[in-house]
């Protein structure tokens, strides 16, 4: 069964559809790609148009404004950039503290690719002043979706030393803050080995959030 449908397969409804779907995309890829390489303030509306060859009618027809178009190209990028990381990190590792490495891993890969500018999210709160702004808003839920999938993870290793839900939620708090300084400093210094860095230090939390074997039997010798 083919299931590519060509232009003259759809109705004129569904080719309308289509084409405004198909409008909509190109306004969304143009903004997540200018305002990820230039900044939001440094990006304007005719830009957007033009790289999206669009009109401004267009524009307005999706979009009541400008800060409405980069805080939906932001959730769409949040989507893709969440799939890919835990995707990367579940596809390199298989137990709680690899997969906790592995993270560093995957944002090495991401510091070395072309076109690399740091974190869309960081980027964006940097530019805009409201908390409210539905812009940080978006930014806020990128970083609290980070956080529990980093904390899922901390939970799965905390857990094989003993349940300590305090314990494994500081883990994940400070591992949120190594990953966000990686991409920080990959960003200043263009060096992607950063992660690397970022993935030793992370050694030593992990050493001290799960009791090691040697220790239990130091414990147990001092008894």
């Amino acid at each position: 069964m083919n299931t590519f449908l060509r232009p003259h397969d759809l109705g004129a409804d569904d080719a309308e559809a289509t084409a405004e779907t198909s409008v909509r995309e190109r306004l969304l890829d143009a903004t997540e790609a200018l305002i990820y390489s230039g900044g939001i303030h440094a990006t304007g509306v005719d830009a957007i148009v033009r790289a999206a060859n669009g009109t401004r009618k267009s524009f307005y027809t999706h979009f009541q404004s400008k800060d409405a178009l980069v805080a939906a190209a932001l959730a769409r990028r949040h989507e893709r950039w969440m799939n890919w990381f835990v995707e990367g990190t579940q596809r390199r590792a298989k137990t709680p503290r690899a997969q906790l490495l592995a993270m560093f891993d995957v944002l090495r890969e991401w510091f070395a690719a072309p076109g690399f500018h740091g974190c869309a999210f960081l980027n964006a709160s940097g530019e805009i002043a409201s908390p409210d702004d539905p812009i940080r808003v978006v930014a806020r839920e990128h970083k609290a979706a980070l956080f529990e999938f980093v904390r899922t993870v901390c939970d799965a290793y905390v857990a094989q030393s003993g349940p300590n839900a305090r314990r494994s939620a500081a883990l994940a708090r400070q591992w949120l803050i190594l990953i966000d300084g990686a991409i920080g400093v990959a960003l200043v210094s263009g060096a992607a080995d950063a992660a690397r860095d970022a993935r030793a230090a992370a050694e030593h939390l992990l050493d001290d959030a799960a009791p090691t074997r040697s220790t239990s039997k130091r414990t147990a010798s001092s008894n």
